[in-house]
């Protein structure tokens, strides 16, 4: 008998779940500096995703305009991109197919590329901030929603 998939496709590839990193999600619960956490767990892409989202953040809040900031957000979300695609290979994941948003261990690369998303936005790199889309949207049709992308 063929299974079903979470997003219900017969014959698509099984969601991938991704192993949790207690020690860092743990630290980030305890609110520990999300730098301090990706220092001690630089594999983790749930505290990239943390710096990415808080240089964001303050990115926003400044004159409309690019700053380091939103730069820094950048650079910290496509770390915690590339690291979560790695850790996603490690586990079955083929470049294509369902990551459920619903499974929590999954967020950190999901809020990665949703940060990487925001932040290719502001500075006018279209094409990046489409090709998130594109994956958010393959990944889990809910992310995109979840992060403020819809």
């Amino acid at each position: 008998m063929i299974g079903m998939t979470s997003f219900g496709d017969l014959l698509g590839p099984q969601p991938v779940l991704l192993p949790e990193n207690i020690e860092a999600e743990d630290a980030l619960l305890q609110n520990q500096d999300p730098v301090q956490v990706a220092a001690a767990h630089p594999t983790a892409s749930i505290a990239w995703a943390h710096l990415a989202e808080a240089a964001l953040e303050r990115g926003e809040k400044a004159d409309g305009e690019v700053n380091h900031d939103i730069i820094s957000a950048y650079a910290f979300a496509r770390t915690g991109y590339h690291r979560g695609l790695d850790l996603l290979r490690r586990n079955g994941w083929k470049g294509f197919g369902p990551v459920p948003w619903s499974h929590e261990p999954n967020q950190g690369f999901l809020r990665s590329v949703g940060a990487l998303a925001k932040a290719a936005r502001a500075i006018g790199e279209t094409d990046e901030y489409a090709r998130c889309l594109d994956l958010l949207e393959d990944c889990d049709p809910r992310a995109a929603a979840e992060l403020g992308l819809d």
